[in-house]
């Protein structure tokens, strides 16, 4: 059954625009609501949590309404990254919890993301019967059976202390300065108060958020200023988490970044080293292939899925390893929590370096990480990679590069272009020929 409104990472869209109103959320929050009622005795809790885009202000009040019409408790977490929302949803015992972020997009989109009980993302049939219920008419249970809403107060400090608990008890960071920078997000209060309570020397940036400044020029898909900011004040490492806090890459002591590929080797080897690797690591189709090598070194297997955190934490799931993740920076240590948590993964790091007692820049050099180089080629559309212009051109690319190099060319799932990546031993070459297939996505994209 084809998905009508959900995509890889719930539903996503321009505000006002398409399917993302407050007429649909309203009715959106009413079909979940009425999925976890069937599913449960008496009358069920969901929790509610949201970025910091204006927007989000407008869907809570709607996805409030449609639960409680459903007779639902909506159970309200203000300001709260996606994973500390999986997270209080099996702390508060609740039937599933409600994200409202566009994550990495700017604050004019805007997104639901739901969980099930176990703060897992919803199983396919779940989403076809939210699908189902969203093309039937909204009907409100009896006066006495509606929900009752409140908040949860006690929620940021909860998750504070999870976070914390990752470390071994007792985890001391004094003497580590680190810049955190929360991209005016989810995490802008909760991020730095984590490292604070841990002793670190914290200064953070993208902590001042005003509804429609959420990524724009922070975070985890914007690290020049995070870059500065580790240069001029002569941190350890920096930290920079995207707009709801489930991604992270950072920054070592040198102005270097490191992605998620590079996170997830330093993790797998700190693990490997204490005889605490359990099974492999799942990365996805754009994982550089230096990952790939350095963990064979270690006899560590890498299996790789379709590019989207869903697909990460499925095969985890099915091969009951407990490390995955994405080169964009969402690290899955599913033995610490259930979804990708960027505060989690980034204290997993800060835990490795200070049981080696190496500086980020020399753990990350351990790993001899490939050139890749990404091009997003905007307009384009998924049909225009059929067109024989695109296919000849990677046809040559590919016979170019022979076994020293990949192509992956595929469509955004989250914004309206398409991703075109070359990895190859050569930098000039892969850049080269990355340039050559995005004119040819480009000239195609003309064409039609």
């Amino acid at each position: 059954m084809s998905r009508k409104y959900f995509g890889t990472d719930g539903v996503r869209g321009r505000v006002g625009e398409g399917c993302i109103t407050a007429e649909f959320v309203l009715k959106l929050g009413w079909a979940f609501g009425k999925t976890v009622r069937r599913s449960k005795m008496g009358r069920p809790k969901v929790v509610i949590g949201k970025d910091t885009r204006l927007s989000g202000y407008m869907f809570e009040t709607a996805l409030e309404a449609g639960l409680i019409a459903a007779g639902v408790d909506p159970l309200m977490l203000g300001p709260m990254p996606t994973p500390a929302v999986a997270y209080l949803t099996r702390t508060f015992s609740a039937a599933g919890g409600i994200v409202i972020s566009a994550s990495h997009n700017s604050y004019e989109d805007n997104g639901i993301k739901f969980f099930d009980e176990n703060g897992t993302k919803l199983p396919d049939q779940t989403e076809h019967e939210i699908e189902r219920l969203l093309d039937q008419p909204l009907t409100t249970v009896n006066s006495p059976l509606l929900g009752r809403a409140s908040r949860a107060d006690d929620a940021a400090g909860r998750y504070i202390e999870f976070c914390k608990n990752t470390l071994r008890m007792g985890s001391d960071l004094s003497g580590l300065k680190i810049v955190i920078d929360c991209a005016n997000g989810a995490a802008y209060q909760i991020g730095p108060k984590v490292f604070r309570e841990l002793g670190a020397e914290v200064e953070a940036i993208g902590v001042m958020p005003d509804g429609l400044n959420i990524n724009e020029g922070v975070g985890s898909t914007a690290t020049d200023t995070l870059i500065d900011a580790v240069i001029s004040s002569q941190a350890h490492l920096g930290i920079a988490l995207d707009g709801d806090a489930d991604r992270v890459v950072m920054v070592d002591e040198q102005g270097a970044l490191v992605d998620g590929d590079e996170i997830l080797y330093i993790i797998a080897a700190s693990r490997h080293r204490r005889g605490h690797m359990e099974g492999g690591v799942v990365g996805t189709l754009m994982t550089n292939i230096g990952l790939e090598k350095g963990l064979a070194a270690m006899k560590i297997p890498l299996i790789r899925t379709n590019v989207g955190d869903r697909y990460v934490i499925e095969a985890m799931e099915q091969r009951q390893w407990t490390l995955g993740g994405e080169t964009s920076g969402h690290i899955i240590c599913s033995d610490l929590t259930s979804t990708g948590d960027g505060l989690v993964a980034a204290l997993q790091v800060v835990k490795a370096l200070c049981i080696s007692e190496q500086a980020l820049s020399v753990a990350r050099h351990e790993m001899n990480k490939y050139p890749q180089f990404l091009i997003n080629v905007p307009r384009a559309l998924p049909d225009h990679l059929y067109h024989p212009v695109v296919v000849n051109t990677v046809k040559a690319v590919e016979a170019a590069l022979g076994d020293s190099g990949r192509v992956i060319i595929r469509p955004s799932g989250t914004e309206h272009v398409v991703r075109v990546m070359v990895e190859g031993i050569d930098a000039n070459e892969a850049q080269a020929s990355a340039e050559q297939i995005a004119s040819s996505v480009e000239k195609a994209a003309s064409i039609s």
